[in-house]
């Protein structure tokens, strides 16, 4: 019983951008959801809705590359049982893949948080095995709000 006592899961969003219609509750459903479904039961994350000239200032100080992406996690703690970290997802980005692939902004802005703490939880994308493990839980994180990813892997049945 002591277990459940010290599990908790908390997760905030911050919209850094002028766009009133930022889903700040769906982002830290999604953000729960990927915690729950990998048994992360005490977690602290930050989420934080920036533009492009944010993140690519985020991504050339901490990662020395200079230009804009679409998700950083960035892993703070995550020795023993909590989970610690924060994540930038860029709208600007978002709101233009989501043209190029004929979906909403707020759910291209799901596949970032969706992405970036499968991250946090342990999943890379560096290699094509890697990859495909992150494709196939972005696709199981997805359905749960109903939705099937943009892009088509072929290695993935979907």
């Amino acid at each position: 019983m002591a277990d459940a006592i010290n599990r908790s899961i908390t997760v905030s969003v911050s919209n850094q951008t002028s766009d009133p219609t930022i889903d700040k509750s769906r982002l830290r459903e999604a953000v729960t959801h990927v915690l729950e479904s990998n048994s992360i039961g005490s977690a602290t994350i930050g989420v934080a809705v920036v533009s492009d000239e944010k993140i690519r200032l985020l991504n050339r100080e901490f990662l020395q590359h200079d230009h804009a992406t679409d998700v950083l996690s960035f892993p703070l703690n995550a020795t023993g049982e909590m989970l610690e970290g924060e994540i930038a997802i860029s709208l600007d980005t978002a709101a233009r893949q989501a043209n190029e692939y004929d979906w909403k902004t707020v759910d291209e802005l799901l596949l970032y948080v969706i992405h970036g703490t499968l991250h946090l939880v342990g999943y890379c994308d560096h290699s094509e095995t890697t990859m495909a493990e992150m494709r196939t839980q972005e696709i199981a994180m997805l359905a749960h709000f109903g939705l099937r990813p943009h892009y088509h892997d072929s290695t993935i049945n979907i």
